[in-house]
């Protein structure tokens, strides 16, 4: 399991850092941290090892916390208490586990990094969906690349006008894992209009043919790996021949607070180049994600004008009463949010879109 995410045992963390009268005191001695998967090897109730992951999974109590930090936001680390391992694995391309949290509800952890909890993940789910479905009248085909969880899916559901979704995901356990323990989330799947494909994203959008989609939403797990292919200038090029004219893309753009090798100011301007339509940068507030926040790019290509600060097609759930297969109503964005979420703090502006006005 990626050395990013420990679990830590109460009697490890205690007391850790004294604060006394109000001012910080010196650190305390305390033992070193545990890898979780030192702690999950003392269990013998720990279901998974290997391939097969069909049979009944258990339940060990392990008491702790997960803790996740990164060269990538040096200085600093999230902790979330642990009720109850559900589930540790590893598929042939990644590491798995879901825990119960104090907080949070489930969480789901890929490769040490925390991709979703119950409590929050609607805030990423809705906006990374509706800020580009919102912003061009009558969808009717999507292609989203990622996502393997299902909660894009259960969200482009609400769109009433979509005639066919395409989603691509490599790892068929990763899905697995989520309909077994997320079910609320995973009810995508359950949507007649998807295709599930079981293959690399990029494979299947080089042999898809062009001008198809009227959005493609990419949900990737780690854009700053450094094997990763979305931000280079072949996949803006590969998505610009796969979206009809004025469709849009989606995709995940890391925090704005965070001093990254993805350089977010050349990004936009590539695809200001690549796309010849509109550019933005948007946010949104995610607690779980290290500096509680997360960004989209979206871009549309040459066609009819796309302004993505203004929503065409609303879908606040007081005008949409059609929920799709969520059955529920949208817990987090509406039309203000979708407007005030390309709103930028000033360094961030200057940072992400100064290519723009210059």
């Amino acid at each position: 399991m990626n050395s990013y995410a420990k679990i830590l045992r109460k009697e490890d963390h205690d007391e850790v850092f004294v604060v006394s009268n109000g001012e910080k005191g010196s650190v305390s001695a305390h033992k070193p941290v545990i890898s979780s998967a030192e702690i999950l090897a003392d269990n013998k109730d720990i279901y998974y090892s290997g391939d097969d992951h069909d049979h009944d999974l258990k339940h060990p109590s392990i008491p702790g916390w997960f803790a996740e930090d990164s060269p990538i936001w040096p200085g600093q680390a999230h902790f979330l208490k642990v009720e109850k391992i559900l589930f540790q694995g590893s598929s042939k391309y990644q590491s798995m586990m879901v825990f119960q949290s104090s907080a949070y509800g489930r969480v789901f952890v890929l490769d040490g990094a925390l991709q979703l909890t119950e409590k929050d993940e609607c805030s990423y789910q809705e906006m990374i969906t509706h800020l580009p479905l919102c912003s061009i009248p009558n969808p009717k085909k999507i292609l989203l690349l990622g996502g393997g969880d299902g909660g894009i899916l259960r969200e482009i559901s609400r769109h009433s006008s979509v005639e066919q979704i395409d989603i691509c995901e490599i790892d068929s356990m990763l899905i697995d894992v989520y309909k077994e323990f997320f079910p609320d989330i995973a009810v995508g799947y359950e949507d007649p209009r998807v295709s599930l494909h079981i293959t690399d994203g990029i494979a299947f959008l080089e042999s898809s043919s062009g001008g198809n989609y009227d959005a493609i939403i990419v949900d990737a797990f780690d854009p700053l790996r450094p094997d990763h292919d979305l931000f280079k200038t072949s996949f803006f090029e590969m998505v610009v021949k796969a979206l009809r004219p004025g469709g849009v893309l989606c995709i995940q753009a890391e925090s704005i607070w965070f001093d990254s090798q993805l350089d977010i100011e050349q990004i936009a301007t590539k695809c200001r180049q690549i796309f010849k339509g509109s550019v933005e940068y948007a946010w949104t507030i995610v607690p779980t994600y290290p500096s509680g926040v997360i960004g989209f790019l979206l871009c549309s290509s040459e066609g009819p004008s796309v302004n993505f600060k203004s929503p065409i097609n609303p879908i606040d759930h007081h005008l949409n009463e059609s929920f799709g297969v969520a059955k529920a109503p949208l817990k987090f964005y509406n039309s203000e949010i979708h407007s005030a979420s390309f709103c930028l703090p000033s360094f961030a502006k200057k940072k992400v879109i100064e290519d723009e006005y210059s």
